[in-house]
């Protein structure tokens, strides 16, 4: 009997000292934060709450720009003009029987569908180029049957208008059938023409809807197009469409219910949500006082005291077991590229321990009962 709880007692400090090195699914917080007290800390540590969280948000976004660059208004549209590429039809009525255009018995004349030159023109016989370019169908209309009346007084001109190639849009991606289409009218908004190309791919992740004009580009996630009818904004010709996955992202460590890469899955998020798409804390072994944001900084977002940060790398701490702290973290946002890690409690190297205990206990209670 002595020989076993010897046995016992020896086997027990064994498991005390390996309990010490047994390896961690996360570190401690103050593993991480511990060179901070060092003479030359090279990161800076920033405790988040309710009465920091209006100063940090002052704080330069990284990432990202910061904000879907969408029109901030809808102008009125100005493509009811004729534009380079559209197609005219042209068809002269004349009363006069000898007449240039129409043939014998014949009062009216249907001219060759035309395309408005480089220069806003087209042609019309015995008249030449009249341009027309930057009116309104009216407008040119009136100006074509004026130019007529110098060679027939009489005659009387109907003309018709469809969008060319530069009243037209591309979808390049994203949507059942990505294409060319014309414009049906100059009012069109984007949610029609999306839908011609039969609606956004349901297999995108957090779809964002993205337009190029004139050499800059446009972004609003789908769900924001749809839901403001603001947002809903007139096309004009030559834009192009693409609806792409929002590839906004942050990494997610330690004592959660997952470590790996998650998407946004809105426009922002803040430290509560984050920690809600990362599946919570791992009851049994996260620290709720010990929740870190890691992230950095440029070297031009530099400034002194609370108007942004010290150093380029920075941490940012949060308190789960005060109402503060909570308060704070659903203001807190997360931004693009940080790395949210939820630390391990120091009692949970102690669990490990008794766990050990619980079992050679287990075993000489087994032993005792031989």
């Amino acid at each position: 009997m002595f020989n076993l709880r010897k046995w016992v007692l020896n086997l027990t400090c064994l498991l005390l000292l390996a309990a010490c090195t047994l390896p961690r699914g996360a570190a401690l917080q103050s593993e991480i934060l511990s060179q901070q007290n060092s003479q030359s800390p090279n990161f800076q540590v920033v405790q988040v709450t309710r009465g920091a969280v209006s100063q940090l948000s002052d704080w330069p976004v990284t990432g990202w720009s910061g904000q879907y660059n969408w029109f901030a208004r809808d102008r009125a549209p100005d493509s009811n003009l004729i534009r380079t590429g559209d197609q005219v039809r042209i068809v002269v009525w004349e009363s006069q029987e000898n007449s240039l255009l129409n043939g014998v018995g014949s009062k009216v004349a249907e001219l060759p569908v035309m395309s408005v030159s480089d220069g806003g023109e087209v042609f019309l016989p015995y008249v030449g180029t009249v341009p027309i370019r930057g009116m309104g169908k009216e407008e040119a209309r009136q100006t074509l049957q004026n130019r007529m009346e110098e060679i027939s007084p009489s005659a009387q001109v109907q003309m018709s208008v469809l969008p060319g190639r530069n009243n037209s849009v591309d979808l390049v991606g994203g949507v059942g059938a990505p294409g060319r289409y014309p414009l049906e009218s100059r009012d069109t908004r984007i949610l029609s023409v999306i839908a011609q190309g039969g609606g956004i791919n349901e297999a995108l992740r957090n779809p964002l809807v993205r337009l190029q004009r004139n050499g800059r580009g446009y972004d609003i996630l789908a769900s924001d197009l749809l839901k403001l009818p603001e947002r809903n904004v007139r096309v004009r010709g030559g834009d192009q469409i693409a609806v792409v996955e929002d590839d906004r992202s942050f990494a997610v460590l330690g004592a959660a219910g997952s470590q790996q890469v998650l998407y946004f899955e809105r426009e922002h998020m803040s430290a509560m949500e984050a920690l809600s798409a990362m599946g919570g804390l791992d009851a049994n072994r996260a620290d709720p006082k010990g929740i870190l944001i890691l992230r950095e900084y440029d070297a031009d977002d530099l400034a002194a005291g609370m108007a942004g940060p010290d150093m380029r790398q920075v941490v940012f701490t949060i308190d789960l077991t005060t109402a503060d702290g909570l308060f704070a973290a659903r203001q807190f946002e997360i931004n693009p590229g940080d790395t949210v890690l939820a630390t391990e409690a120091p009692v949970a190297k102690t669990r490990t321990i008794l766990g050990l205990l619980g079992t050679v206990v287990g075993v000489t209670n087994s032993a005792n009962n031989l």
